[in-house]
């Protein structure tokens, strides 16, 4: 890789970054105080939870909403996004809506995030980004493996990190979006899942396991009559590294209309912003 590149590489993961810094260290934030699952036995829980992820690239497709909250000290934020994602091909597309500052600046325009097996496409990034230019960020380069700096989880990493499930519990039958589905609950083990995960996650799931404070992810997962996601909601923390504050974020990936129809197309190289990057 030449010294090109590697600059590159480093901007953009400061670019990416700014998606979650931008709410927690802004202040202009609001402060407050597939196999059908049949046996709900605990041994086999954990069995069921690793597989969640075979359903889902079983299902091929799916709509997606995402949540992530983030809290440090008494402020606490939440990004939301919604979108489509293909499972086979793991490439994913969603509208990623900061926040609205209370102070009433101007509401920022939705980010476009492109997901792809290592990268991340950003659009309307700002920052001094052209509006018809995309920001390409290396997933693996990013301390947190993407699972918290885009402002949204990777809807499959979100799945392949239940691979990892060191312990799982049934708690009892609910209901997501007029859905039947049983509720898991347990916690995952980021090293493990990255040596169970497919090519496209493996390494950010290996950057996350050194990256986070804890390499452990409580997890709360709700799968329906086939084994796939509806809901899943892991529990990460790591340390702000421009504050050197603990900070806790619950993301959280809500999947329906499994087989919708998806067309993501990543950017062309002349479509990739190369410029300089306006500090925020």
């Amino acid at each position: 890789m030449t010294e090109r590149q590697q600059h590159r590489q480093r901007r953009g993961a400061g670019v990416a970054a700014g998606v979650l810094c931008v709410c927690l260290a802004g202040s202009g934030c609001v402060a407050e105080s597939g196999a059908a699952v049949d046996d709900s036995r605990d041994g086999d829980a954990v069995k069921i939870v690793r597989r969640a992820a075979d359903a889902l690239a079983g299902a091929r497709t799916s709509k997606a909403r995402t949540s992530m909250e983030m809290a440090t000290g008494g402020t606490r934020v939440t990004i939301r996004g919604e979108g489509v994602y293909d499972f086979r091909r793991q490439v994913g597309r969603l509208k990623v809506l900061l926040p609205q500052d209370p102070a009433g600046a101007p509401a920022q325009r939705p980010i476009v995030e492109l997901l792809a097996p290592g990268a991340l496409f950003m659009k309307n990034r700002g920052a001094g980004v052209p509006a018809d230019k995309w920001v390409r960020v290396e997933t693996r380069s990013l301390s947190d493996g993407n699972l918290v700096t885009g402002g949204a989880t990777d809807p499959y990493a979100a799945a392949e990190v239940l691979r990892g499930a060191r312990t799982a519990k049934y708690v009892g039958e609910e209901e997501v979006a007029g859905t039947a589905v049983r509720h898991y609950r347990g916690k995952a083990d980021l090293r493990v899942a990255a040596r169970e995960a497919s090519d496209g996650n493996a390494e950010s799931l290996a950057a996350a396991a050194k990256g986070f404070a804890t390499d452990e992810v409580p997890f709360d997962v709700y799968l329906d009559d086939e084994g796939r996601i509806r809901k899943v909601r892991h529990r990460f923390s790591f340390v702000n590294g421009q504050q050197q504050s603990a900070v806790a974020v619950a993301s959280t990936t809500v999947l329906y209309d499994f087989g919708a129809p998806v067309d993501v197309r990543l950017p062309d190289g002349d479509d990739i912003y190369a410029g300089k990057i306006a500090e925020e």
